[in-house]
């Protein structure tokens, strides 16, 4: 009989609920009211709607408004939706907290309330990687972080927002075989509180014991840092990689999707206090191809001698602008062409002066950055990922 009790008072009764009227092709407040108003009613949970209608309306409500009598808060509405309430919530939390979390090495202070997307009745916590350049803060991060092929995706689709989705198909294409490469310098601090890899075939599932077991190893290294028992960050030894890359990934989860089932690090795990940092290095588009379509099958898409995935808990990346070293009319018709040059027809890939950030698809333009890692800093109402059928069958 204890269950049932333990359950009932971990459930919400009273949310924020706020609803993007654009979202789900204009049908997102007619969504709220039809399918999800009801299920709350029936629980007896109260709620507060704001409905948005302006770009930052829920994260500017999120700093005005007093959220200490909410027990969640939920969004309806697209990733722009959710990106939103992740940055408002989360900075609202730094700003009664005392932190300045423009400041790189800043401990960010977890938010005691849960985010809803599909509210579940349980609670999952997240990491969040926060995005500093210059000592100010950029943004926050929890699926991907990308920099060449998947930041020209992105910059480039958001000149075509007027052809819809088919707009990431067109520029994922051109920006394939424009095979752009980048240089610079990537640092990185490993996570050796981690007690998995990113090439243990052990995907993050709900219970997962991976993320217990990693944060509970953290949170022994921090004290032990506090207490001055063992060696400081100061200290900690940091690798350094220089080269030319067409992509620099970080993922703090899977990032499946249906053109990649198993996502583009299978073992990335949702609140480890980590992110799997993948570097494609430069190499030919057939190579670059072979990498593409191993994300569509059960291969193992880092079982190449040009990429290499590390499992870090904090990175720097530095690029190297490209010096205009072909200044005649043939070196100036190369660039408008999109490197499809005539000394490289079949494995182009020259070397571009910079790329940008995605951001879980929003353009960062700042091609120095710092990221961190912070364990578990969001909440969500969900159970985490469930094991499959054909899964289960296998183990």
């Amino acid at each position: 009989m204890e269950k049932p009790y333990a359950f009932t008072a971990l459930r919400p009764k009273h949310l924020l609920v706020f609803i993007n009227p654009l979202g789900g092709k204009g049908q997102g407040k007619r969504i709220y009211e039809k399918k999800v108003a009801p299920l709350f009613t029936l629980a007896s949970i109260t709620t507060d709607i704001i409905v948005t209608e302006r770009a930052n309306h829920a994260r500017e409500s999120l700093y005005e408004l007093s959220i200490d009598k909410y027990d969640g808060i939920v969004c309806v509405g697209g990733d722009g939706m959710f990106s939103e309430v992740l940055h408002g919530l989360v900075g609202r939390t730094q700003r009664d907290a005392g932190v300045d979390q423009n400041q790189p090495r800043a401990t960010l202070v977890p938010s005691p309330l849960r985010i809803g997307i599909i509210p579940a009745g349980d609670s999952l916590s997240m990491d969040v990687s926060a995005v500093h350049h210059n000592s100010t803060l950029l943004r926050y991060s929890v699926s991907l972080l990308g920099y060449g092929f998947y930041g020209d995706i992105i910059k480039d689709s958001e000149k075509k927002r007027w052809m819809g989705l088919i707009r990431y198909d067109f520029s994922g294409l051109k920006t394939f075989f424009s095979h752009h490469c980048y240089e610079g310098t990537v640092s990185f601090l490993p996570a050796q509180h981690t007690v998995g890899s990113p090439r243990d075939r052990k995907p993050c599932r709900a219970g997962c014991s991976v993320c217990r077991q990693s944060r509970q190893q953290l949170e022994e290294e921090q004290k032990r840092s506090l207490y001055g028992l063992d060696g400081t960050e100061e200290v900690e030894e940091w690798k350094v990689l220089c080269g030319q890359f067409l992509a620099i990934n970080a993922t703090n989860m899977s990032c499946a999707c249906p053109r990649s089932p198993q996502g583009l690090s299978p073992a990335a795990h949702l609140g480890d206090g980590s992110s799997d940092l993948i570097l494609i290095r430069k190499c030919s588009r057939f190579n670059f191809l072979r990498f593409l379509v191993r994300h569509t099958n059960q291969g193992d898409q880092f079982d190449f001698t040009f990429v290499e995935v590390y499992r870090v808990k904090k990175f720097q990346f530095v690029s190297k602008p490209a010096e205009d070293e072909d200044g005649s009319v043939l070196g100036r018709g190369k660039k408008r062409l999109g490197q499809l040059c005539s000394e490289h027809p079949s494995a182009c890939c020259c070397r571009a002066s910079s790329s940008a950030w995605n951001c879980d698809g929003e353009v960062l333009s700042s091609p120095a950055i710092e990221v961190r890692v912070h364990c578990q800093l969001v909440r969500l109402f969900a159970r985490g990922i469930e094991e499959s059928p054909k899964q289960e069958s296998r183990g």
